[in-house]
């Protein structure tokens, strides 16, 4: 069942995804090659914390961490370790959530370590405007399949793979509710956009084939085939008129351009 939500219940989830967005902000500074993917972690916690919210990643599922951090191949779900060191040329995918006054927030970033090819950077920006171009059909009237075959179609085009074993979803009290947005699909197809309604928007692209194998943390998820992996993801609110985006900073100026 997909649950609408009041404009009191949107405004308290808005504030659950500025901390995600604030805590991404403070990261980024964090993002250059010799820091562990471990101290990231522990930096995410200590921001969530102080901002009176608690990480509704840790313990969800037997997840071990606050932060999902994903290096190179691995889609999503990487576990942060004191072992794991972000290295020049890396990209690193960083997912994050948090609950505040019983309500969730949940975003995601990709993110270059030091210099990346040409190749890797428009990667990155193509991923992001998957994102962008899914958020643009999230509109009051649409249904759910326009914002998963924009997403594929501008994919697609250009050349990438659409991760298909993870989907977006709802988000509110529950950090996974319905619907299920998968990034691919047809336009036209299922449930009808309604006002009230919160959904987290998340593509996953690969530069190479879409098959997807889990490593033995029984978390990790790579590319089958070792390709590069990007990942972004904004919770938004639809109202009658455009879609309201949760998961922005205090600053929004620049926001994907800072990323």
């Amino acid at each position: 069942m997909i649950i609408l939500k009041s404009n009191k219940e949107i405004e308290i989830m808005r504030k659950a995804n500025k901390i995600v967005a604030n805590t991404f902000v403070y990261l980024r500074d964090y993002i250059k090659p010799g820091v562990s993917t471990y101290k990231l972690d522990q930096l995410a916690e200590e921001i969530i914390r102080r901002n009176n919210a608690v990480p509704n990643f840790k313990g969800y599922n037997g997840y071990p961490s606050t932060l999902c951090v994903s290096i190179n191949e691995e889609i999503v779900h990487g576990i942060p370790s004191k072992k794991r060191f972000l290295e020049e040329g890396d990209i690193v995918s960083l997912d994050l959530g948090c609950k505040y006054r019983g309500y969730n927030g949940d975003a995601a970033v990709t993110i270059p370590v030091g210099n990346v090819t040409g190749k890797v950077r428009k990667f990155i920006e193509d991923t992001k405007q998957c994102l962008i171009e899914g958020i643009n059909n999230a509109i009051f009237g649409n249904r759910l399949g326009d914002i998963s075959h924009a997403i594929q179609v501008y994919a697609e085009q250009r050349g990438y793979s659409v991760i298909r074993e993870y989907v977006g979803h709802g988000i509110g009290r529950d950090l996974h509710e319905a619907p299920e947005i998968p990034n691919f699909g047809k336009d036209g197809m299922g449930p009808r956009l309604r006002k009230g309604m919160t959904i987290a928007i998340e593509p996953m692209l690969s530069m190479g084939d879409f098959k997807v194998k889990v490593l033995d943390d029984m978390w990790t998820a790579v590319t089958a085939d070792r390709s590069l992996a990007c990942h972004f993801e904004h919770s938004i609110a639809i109202t009658e008129g455009k879609p309201y985006i949760l998961s922005f900073p205090d600053n929004p100026e620049n926001w994907y351009n800072y990323f």
